[in-house]
């Protein structure tokens, strides 16, 4: 296996915990707001991680980065968010090296979305690598390998059908609305949050369902009037949620608060209410269950929701990972390149000053020597053997022994690579 070291010590990991195997409550207990992220990559640096990203979705929290041993990473997580060692531990996964690396481009492609061909994580790794290389964490190899799973996510986007047909969390919400609740067009529905979730339903609800009386909550009310102005529905106060909720045949929570925002205190209801809660952290109590005429559904419901829109994308799995392996190979072998850089260089070096303080002493013995016909022969063989070293390098079963060998004959010196 291609070992990605910075040093000699540190390998290239992928930690962390997804829909799989973590449900709605834990993923929220591991969950990284944007200020929880800054401290996160702070703490990094003073603690000599060299390079490292962070994202953290309704579906995932995850870190990439390099460390003498994954538990560096794991605490980083843990000291940041309400999770422990223990919970991370039950349900976590861990990669190295190029698991790692082939662990990303199939997140970033939406090959491990929980909705097969959700694209929406790509933009989120560009913004976790656009704060880490603020904070000084992005090293060539992080550049190089985000840019690499970007390529692959628009090729696949592009050239298959793995992402034909509006379905995401977003979409899947509203397809449950649709079928769920009769007379759709004629009931009052309310959302409350209006992040990019929250955006994309309300953007959803309008598109499908014809829907003109939508009313839209938010914390900060100029993000809903924004949004509003775009779709031409209603902006309410937050001071007047529970009134609004009391009005409401559907409900839609998609905010960022790390804590319920609704719970069976405020709701006074006359009438059914269906409530669907996008939101990780969970951010509807689950004792408002204990209503009379109250459905909560949760992401991690709807994502079990399979259409025929689903099951056609599955067809194009095999397209999408041939156009992975094709740019994880582009990947690797840059990484190899990169990898015994140094050492062909400073044998090049070293070749050079062998040759130098050579023609030094036969220009001293021989007074009609040809300098430029020495310069040109001694440049060729030095250009062959290095070549030959190369090939063997590329080819050889054990690329690290090889640079370790070349180095010892030679006596090279310099800066080790980043790989």
């Amino acid at each position: 296996m291609e070992n990605f070291n910075m040093t000699k010590h540190t390998s290239f990991y992928a930690i962390g915990l997804s829909y799989k195997k973590a449900d709605a409550e834990v993923r929220g207990k591991f969950s990284l707001d944007t200020n929880a992220k800054s401290t996160l990559l702070m703490q990094a640096e003073a603690e000599g991680i060299e390079s490292l990203i962070v994202t953290s979705t309704c579906n995932r929290t995850e870190i990439y980065g390099f460390a003498n041993h994954p538990y560096e990473l794991i605490k980083l997580l843990c000291e940041n968010s309400l999770g422990t060692v223990e919970e991370f531990q039950e349900v976590a996964y861990i990669y190295k090296n190029q698991d790692a690396v082939s662990h990303m481009f199939r997140v970033g492609t939406g090959l491990d979305s929980q909705i097969l061909g959700d694209f929406e994580i790509i933009s989120q790794l560009k913004t976790a690598f656009i704060q880490s290389k603020s904070n000084g964490l992005a090293n060539s190899f992080m550049e190089r390998l985000v840019n690499s799973v970007i390529q692959a996510s628009k090729k696949i986007k592009t050239e298959t059908e793995i992402s034909s047909g509006a379905t995401s969390v977003s979409f899947a919400s509203v397809q449950y609305i649709i079928r769920n609740v009769e007379d759709i067009a004629n009931k009052n529905i309310l959302l409350f949050g209006t992040g990019k979730i929250g955006r994309n339903t309300c953007e959803n609800l309008v598109k499908h369902t014809k829907h003109d009386h939508i009313t839209l909550i938010n914390r900060t009310k100029d993000k809903a009037e924004k949004l509003a102005q775009k779709l031409d529905v209603i902006v309410k106060d937050y001071a007047d949620l529970q009134l609004e909720l009391q009005k409401a045949d559907v409900v839609v929570v998609a905010t960022g608060a790390q804590n319920p925002t609704i719970d069976k205190a405020i709701l006074n209801l006359k009438k059914p209410l269906l409530i669907l809660d996008l939101s990780i952290p969970k951010n509807v109590n689950e004792n408002v269950t204990t209503v009379e005429g109250v459905t909560l559904i949760h992401l991690d419901h709807l994502s079990q929701i399979t259409d025929e829109t689903l099951e056609n994308r599955k067809l194009h799995i095999p397209a999408a990972e041939a156009i992975i392996e094709e740019v994880k190979a582009e990947f690797m072998e840059w990484t190899k390149n990169r990898k015994f850089a140094p050492t062909i260089q400073a044998l090049k070096e070293k070749l050079n000053a062998i040759k130098e303080s050579e023609l030094n002493v036969q220009r001293k013995k021989n007074s009609n020597f040809d300098e430029e016909q020495a310069e040109l022969i001694s440049n060729r063989i030095i250009q062959k053997i290095t070549n030959h070293f190369v090939n063997h390098l590329k080819d050889g079963d054990s690329m690290d022994e090889g640079i370790e060998w070349i180095e010892k004959v030679f006596q090279l010196e310099q800066e080790k690579s980043f790989f």
